[in-house]
């Protein structure tokens, strides 16, 4: 049975659905210049960090730098269990480089180093790890991600970290005993919710894309929205999606200021 939202408005599919094509991604110009600066990091064989609060795109930047390097000379790799030990972390990224875990932390470190160096020399690939969640990283951890990232090759790092995080991983950074792991990080990348001309423009996109009318929600309807939301672009598909579903409901062809705060009021955002 059709979703009575598709029916409704004609939607080729669910306009803010988690699942959309990386080149149908939303990026404005805040983002642009922040996938920009991470490509340039990763290009120059550097480390790079990305801070933003939850929802306000981390993922779709992230998303969006993989596609724009090269698989010929980039292979990207993602790590979210950081909640280990400095043993099962260097682990787990021996597993995301598709190598053989050993037995001793030595040895870790030493299979980890030989196989870059042999990718960097034999195969020209630079590898780039995307690290998630990096606030949740224990310290003695935090401390063992600082010697990765000193291997380097004629004073070029072998590999590229990206930490990926909430504000709050800066902050620690900060702290003296993480500054040197912080002054091997040259780009520091801050996500911003969106402006309020930018919540409109991501609605309408959205919409456009999923084959239904950009002037689904009225002005005044996307100027409340940004209000509720705060610009946080996952609450924004939270509430616009519920607003949606009650216009359907509702057999409503436009979503108006009255209808938003219902669907606000509806949703787990209440």
């Amino acid at each position: 049975m059709s979703d009575p939202v598709l029916t409704t408005f004609r939607f080729d599919r669910m306009p803010f659905a988690k699942s959309i094509a990386t080149d149908r991604l939303w990026l404005d110009d805040h983002r642009t210049r922040a996938v920009d600066a991470l490509v340039s990091a990763i290009e120059s064989h550097e480390h790079a960090a990305v801070f933003g609060e939850p929802g306000v795109g981390k993922t779709t930047v992230l998303r969006a730098l993989r596609d724009r390097l090269s698989p010929v000379h980039f292979s990207c790799h993602y790590l979210a269990f950081v909640t280990l030990s400095p043993r099962d972390f260097i682990r787990q990224l021996c597993l995301a480089l598709d190598l053989d875990p050993k037995a001793t932390i030595a040895a870790l470190f030493n299979a980890l180093q030989a196989e870059i160096a042999h990718r960097h020399r034999e195969h020209r690939v630079h590898p780039v790890v995307v690290i998630d969640e990096a606030h949740l990283i224990p310290d003695r951890t935090l401390s063992q991600l600082h010697v990765l990232a000193n291997f380097d090759w004629d004073s070029q790092p072998l590999v590229s970290f990206v930490l990926v995080g909430l504000p709050e991983l800066h902050s620690r950074l900060k702290l003296g005993v993480h500054r040197s792991l912080l002054t091997r990080i040259s780009t520091k990348v801050e996500l911003a919710p969106a402006t309020p001309e930018h919540t409109t423009a991501y609605v309408r996109q959205r919409i456009a894309e999923a084959g239904g009318r950009a002037e689904l929600f009225a002005p005044d309807a996307l100027g409340m929205l940004h209000e509720l939301t705060g610009g946080v672009l996952r609450s924004i598909d939270v509430v616009a999606t519920e607003a949606l579903r009650m216009a359907a409901h509702q057999d409503v062809k436009i979503v108006d200021r009255a209808l938003l705060l219902r669907a606000h009021r509806a949703s787990p955002l209440s």
